[in-house]
């Protein structure tokens, strides 16, 4: 009896989110695989129906052994998930997101689990060309480029969800691994200066983790081997973000593998993507933190 999910990246920001949706939605016993590069045990949920393993998603054979018969699905978010870091932590970024997520995929395969991969928006601007900006964005579009032809050669079955900007409750606040609004929180709360990145324009579209973990969960229950794109409706540049935490604000010297937009895609090579909008929105999100705060 298939009887768990396994979330990779479970004590993660992303992860650790959506393990809790899935203790309320679904009766499945959930393992999670990390090596707390960005997750903490902070995240982790005192349940008899979790398990938390330390180790390395290229290491996923040898982990799971003993439960590859009894595991209905995957969801792969573990992996390195940022733009400039991945320019100084290449190897870091490499092992994780080209050879772990390769041996998650052959795991998968050869035991006939469903996986639920977790895209990037990083890696659509520009007509596609953002895909090589950076090797973070880099190693997300090749393993797109692998999972597509894992399903024509192997009629390999997965979903695919497109992440834009993610937020929300245990995001990172601080360190490298911290994400935008993150550090905006962190600043405000510390009574510093707001830091934007030059020029300030670019334009994201941040995403509810809420809405996020929905879509991952409405893909995995429909079970159709689509492609999703989770984001907001509403496109802000970081400035216009920033100025909604009413601080003072310091700018800084552009970045390596910045881009300039958060593009919206309808087609992934030869997948058409179903688009998907959040309902909770940046601005309401930032007005209560700052009223409760």
């Amino acid at each position: 009896m298939k009887n768990f999910i396994v979330v990779t990246g479970g004590a993660g920001f992303i992860g650790s989110n959506l393990v809790e949706y899935l203790l309320i939605k679904t009766k499945f016993k959930i393992i999670s695989i990390d090596n707390y590069s960005s997750g903490s045990k902070k995240n982790h949920f005192k349940n008899n129906r979790v398990k938390y393993i330390f180790g390395n998603t290229s290491d996923i054979k040898k982990i799971l052994k003993n439960y590859r018969k009894k595991i209905i699905a995957i969801f792969h978010f573990g992996e390195f998930a940022r733009i400039f870091q991945s320019f100084k932590k290449f190897d870091e970024c490499y092992q994780s997101n080209s050879l772990g997520s390769k041996a998650v995929f052959k795991f998968c395969l050869d035991n006939n689990i469903k996986l639920i991969y977790s895209a990037t928006s990083a890696s659509l601007g520009n007509n596609g060309n953002d895909k090589n900006l950076s090797p973070y964005a880099f190693t997300k579009s090749k393993n797109l480029e692998l999972l597509e032809n894992l399903k024509k050669w192997f009629n390999f079955k997965y979903e695919v969800i497109f992440f834009y900007n993610v937020y929300g409750p245990r995001q990172i606040k601080i360190g490298s691994m911290a994400t935008v609004i993150g550090i905006f929180e962190h600043q405000y709360l510390t009574k510093k200066p707001l830091t934007v990145v030059k020029p300030g324009n670019q334009t994201r579209r941040f995403t509810h983790i809420n809405d996020t973990v929905k879509t991952c969960y409405e893909a995995f229950i429909k079970n159709r081997c689509k492609y999703y794109s989770i984001s907001s409706k509403y496109s802000y540049t970081i400035l216009e973000v920033a100025k909604m935490f009413k601080s003072k604000i310091v700018m800084l010297k552009s970045r390596e593998g910045e881009r300039y937009a958060s593009a919206l895609t309808k087609i992934s090579s030869n997948n058409k993507i179903i688009q998907k909008y959040g309902k909770l929105q940046l601005k309401h999100y930032v007005s209560s933190f700052i009223k409760v705060h």
